[in-house]
């Protein structure tokens, strides 16, 4: 795979405004925050988001194994139903077009987050999804270590 353009560099003030944004969505701690970034970027199969968010889970303390498990976290025991619950709406609001976000799911994380918490972590997974169209589209790569 080719890097097509570095759209960072091409329209940089988009890029560092639409990157501020982050700054608006507190209501979830970054673990979690790291957990659902990096699932969204599994469902979409973002290589440069799947680094990125692995290495930001990992530095705040993230365990590797449930890295490693979070694509079958229905069936792993040390997730807990909080997690679990913003998981499930993270699946579903990525896969809007055939999910519809459905009420199960809704009512599921409604059950561990406010409407505050709600709104934020509904962003995040939105943020998620662009930032995975713009890589995917431009081929943007993880650096080597």
């Amino acid at each position: 795979m080719i890097a097509r353009l570095d759209y960072g560099k091409i329209n940089a003030t988009a890029i560092k405004e639409f990157a501020a944004l982050k700054k608006q969505t507190v209501a979830i701690d970054k673990k979690l925050r790291a957990l659902v970034e990096l699932r969204v970027s599994q469902i979409n199969g973002c290589v440069y988001c799947l680094d990125l968010h692995a290495r930001d889970a990992r530095a705040l303390g993230e365990e590797q194994q449930r890295l490693d498990c979070i694509a079958a976290w229905h069936e792993y025991p040390f997730f807990d139903d909080r997690e679990k619950a913003a998981l499930a709406w993270a699946e579903a609001v990525t896969n809007i077009s055939q999910t519809y976000a459905p009420d199960e799911a809704y009512e599921r994380v409604r059950q561990y987050f406010n409407d505050e918490e709600l709104v934020d972590l509904t962003l995040i997974i939105t943020f998620m999804n662009a930032w995975n169209r713009l890589a995917i589209s431009f081929r943007q790569l993880p650096d080597r270590p």
